[in-house]
């Protein structure tokens, strides 16, 4: 089978086989790496839905540049297999993000991300597979004479959304809105081997990516010009939390029991008694907040942050956390050439290795730095390599322990891969006699093996109660205050949820529906019922759809109101 899955069009053709056969074949082949053609497409999605609905949708459009000079200079066999390897490409990568695949247009695709199952960063998944999608259509091996080049339209808004489930579904079935039509305009204006992306979707994207602003241009059936971006590769972020959340942050509110708990811990670690803190909590609760609230009160003492963060897209690559921080400090550039990155590497390895040599080549391999003879070649077994790669980076921890305490954040451990976690279990043991304190932040679905050991701690998130929603919401009016029905509003909805309230408290404000006088703010016509923010809409209906079995009650139920019986 390893053999059959690299076989390409071109060697069946070498081998004589005939166009039918050859189609067959590939089919066959691309089904066995869970690539489905635009036949089958749907034969391994998740239960679709068959009455009209409402979704918070984003759109993503990809074009093959140039498809109809080629289709000319092609035999029509060649052009079907540039065709057909383009669609599996952008067919394996959608479905690696979960997203849809509507529609294969010719030399066009459509998908959905968003549908049927929503996740809380369907605007990152899309550009991330877009991204993907340039980079695997740029290395096709074609008869063309040249790498071919794709253009990617991004769009996010809310559609309504019919039957995909019928007959011939990888089309383009009763989806009502102007976001697909956006996507469209966009990827029209996109450069080739580039994703040009709507106000809509650069709005939840935050700091995730590097954008370059395109201006705002006229485009056929919108009647108002449309801002867009380029996405030009993804930044190069700490903290995923910082990423998203651009905008300078709310005072810490409601955590201040919390807090002391952590600086307590702190002591006692700073003076050689390693310490670990579990914290637990649902999304948008505080949980990176309140460990970054703890930096700052502490940036003035002499200390080393080590910051690690966890990622849904990387869960089944090995110590991608520890990977991405030490490309973060060793401060690698796009265009470093490995000689350049690999002097960075020791300048950084010398602040904890005591011989930075011998374990270079075991860090140089770890980050995929080819090092030629600058260092001995490592001739050791996978196992061993494994084993001696895991107790150099403890040791290189270790190290940087001695020389001053540590300030380990290691964030969203439920995305972390096995030997991640591995290493944490390593790294729980040898902080005991260090001045360490670690932070592990984590979902309620994860459970961590640590708890109970006797140098950590536990903190569970709990939502703010009235008082506290009250305080936070003045903080982002900036003292201003809101009438009484809007606040209500606000308290009820937001359900304790700081993140919740930031950002409805937001929207209300640029809502229009408020006027600035002297005392605060006043309703300028009867409070209409508030929106969801765009920038909740995914998170929440990621929610519902995990709760499949309830999802139905609660759709009813929203047309009733926030509480009722159910027989």
């Amino acid at each position: 089978l390893s053999v059959i899955r690299d076989l390409t069009e071109q060697d069946l053709k070498d081998l004589g086989v005939l166009l039918g056969h050859r189609r067959r074949i590939l089919r066959a082949i691309a089904e066995l790496d869970g690539v489905a053609r635009a036949p089958t497409e749907t034969a391994t999605e998740p239960a679709l839905r068959d009455e009209p609905e409402r979704r918070h949708l984003t759109v993503m459009i990809c074009d093959l540049v140039g498809s109809t000079a080629l289709s000319v200079r092609l035999d029509p066999e060649d052009m079907g297999a540039v065709i057909d390897a383009y669609h599996a490409a952008c067919a394996r990568i959608t479905r690696t993000y979960d997203g849809f695949l509507a529609e294969f247009r010719g030399d066009g695709i459509l998908a959905y991300f968003g549908y049927p199952i929503a996740h809380e960063d369907d605007a990152e998944r899309t550009v991330r597979a877009g991204l993907d999608i340039i980079a695997a259509v740029a290395r096709l091996e074609t008869r063309a004479a040249e790498p071919l080049a794709v253009r990617i339209g991004i769009a996010t808004g809310l559609v309504v959304i019919g039957d995909l489930s019928r007959e011939g579904a990888l089309r383009e079935h009763a989806v009502v809105g102007e976001t697909p039509n956006l996507a469209a305009r966009l990827q029209a204006l996109a450069e080739p081997g580039t994703i040009a992306v709507a106000a809509s979707t650069r709005r939840l994207l935050g700091d995730l990516f590097r954008l370059r602003d395109l201006g705002r241009h006229e485009v056929k059936g919108i009647a108002e010009p449309v801002a867009a971006w380029a996405v030009e590769g993804v930044s190069d972020s700490e903290s995923r939390f910082e990423a998203v959340r651009t905008a300078d942050l709310t005072d810490l509110i409601g955590r201040e029991d919390e807090l002391d708990f952590l600086l307590e811990r702190q002591r006692p670690a700073w003076k050689g008694e390693g310490q670990i803190v579990l914290i637990s909590g649902e999304p948008g609760i505080g949980k990176s907040r309140l460990a970054a609230a703890l930096a700052e009160r502490i940036a003035g003492e002499p200390h080393t942050r080590l910051r690690y963060q966890c990622s849904p897209y990387h869960t089944n690559s090995a110590l991608r956390p520890f990977i991405a921080q030490l490309e973060r400090a060793a401060g690698f550039k796009a265009d470093d050439t490995s000689a350049q990155r690999l002097d960075k590497l020791e300048a950084v390895l010398a602040m904890g290795a005591s011989q930075v040599q011998a374990v270079a080549p075991l860090f140089a391999a770890l980050l995929a730095i080819p090092f030629g003879e600058r260092y001995p070649t490592l001739s050791l077994s996978p196992t061993q390599h494994r084993r001696r790669t895991l107790a150099a980076l403890l040791d290189q921890f270790e190290g940087l322990a001695r020389r001053q305490p540590i300030l380990l954040s290691f964030e969203d451990a439920q995305w972390a891969d096995a030997t991640s976690l591995e290493l944490l279990d390593l790294t729980v043991e040898r902080v005991r006699q260090l001045p360490v304190l670690a932070l592990f932040t984590f979902r309620p679905e994860f459970e961590p093996p640590w708890a109970g050991l006797p140098n950590v701690g536990t903190l569970t998130l709990g939502r703010l109660d009235r008082n506290d929603v009250e305080n936070m919401v003045a903080r982002v009016t900036g003292g201003r205050v809101l009438p009484a029905e809007v606040m209500k509003q606000i308290v009820a909805k937001t359900d304790g949820n700081p993140l919740f309230v930031e950002e409805l408290t937001k929207a209300v404000l640029e809502a229009g529906i408020l006027v600035e006088n002297h005392h605060g703010y006043r309703l300028d016509a009867p409070l209409p019922p508030l929106a969801i923010p765009e920038t909740l809409q995914d998170s929440l209906m990621a929610r519902l759809d995990r709760r499949a079995p309830v999802r139905e009650i609660a759709q009813i139920g929203a047309a009733i109101g926030r509480e009722f019986s159910y027989s």
